[in-house]
Order: C-alpha cells, then sequence, then structure tokens
C-alpha cells in the first residue's frame, strides 16, 4: 500500500471559519475524513498542518527519510515566500503535488508566484477542496 502524505501550511487549521466565501465552509477535520473515505483502501494517508515553516520543512525531512511515495503539499502564504519550504521539496526527492484551494491568479498579484512549484510535479489551484483529490489520484497512479 502507498503512503501519501498531505500537509498544510499556515491557516489552513482555520479552514471552514476563516474566509469562508474563498475556502469554504468545510474543516480540515471535514477534508481530512473525506480523503480518508475515498482512498483509505488504497493509501496510507498521512496528515500533518502547521503554522510554523520550521515544522513544515522537518516533516518534509522526516517524509523523505521514510520513503513514502508521494506529498499534496498545500503550502499556504510560504508557497509565495519560503525558500526554506522550496529547498526541503527540492531535496527530498520526493514527488509532490502543490495544491491551492482557491485561484491563486485571480487573487493578489503577490499569490500569483510559487516558490515551491518549480519542485513540484503538478500544481492544482482553483478547484476547492477537490485538488486534494485529483493530486491523490495522481500519486497513486
Amino acid at each position: 500500500m502507498k503512503t501519501i502524505a498531505i500537509l498544510n501550511g499556515p491557516n489552513l487549521d482555520r479552514l471552514g471559519k476563516r474566509e469562508p466565501e474563498i475556502y469554504g465552509r468545510a474543516t480540515l477535520a471535514d477534508l481530512e475524513a473525506q480523503l480518508c473515505a475515498e482512498f483509505g483502501s488504497a493509501a496510507k494517508l498521512d496528515f500533518f498542518q502547521s503554522n510554523h515553516e520550521g515544522e513544515l520543512v522537518d516533516k518534509i525531512s522526516a517524509l523523505a527519510d521514510a520513503k513514502i511515495d508521494g506529498v499534496v503539499i498545500n503550502g499556504a502564504a510560504l508557497t509565495h515566500t519560503s525558500v526554506a519550504l522550496r529547498d526541503a521539496l527540492a531535496g527530498s526527492g520526493l514527488r509532490a503535488v502543490e495544491v491551492h484551494i482557491s485561484n491563486i491568479y485571480k487573487r493578489e498579484e503577490f499569490r500569483h508566484k510559487s516558490l515551491t512549484a518549480p519542485v513540484c510535479v503538478a500544481v492544482i489551484t482553483g478547484l476547492g477542496l477537490e485538488g486534494y483529490f485529483a493530486a491523490v489520484r495522481y500519486l497513486l497512479k
């Protein structure tokens, strides 16, 4: 059975409460339950969320050492600012798919540039929570 990590960055613990007009009303726990219901028989899903850059970097390092099969990452604001997160992904050897709930290209200009996208195998943006499902399906192939 494959192992897929689902990593979420800053403020994604506030899903369902924070700007529901952009991110929807489902919580992070709702998303995790839905992913388990959909993929639980096909993959071991490892969920992690942190509001702290270093914790995400440490988690990526641990996942690389565990030699898992792939990573779905929504780095949130760190996508646009964190060289450390980019370098952790680049140096991990892991297949990563970057996901954004909102369409980052329809938002503020500073969100249009992703530092992590060039080291990911794919980027999914603007599909809402469905982007996570698409990313897991891709990584299971």
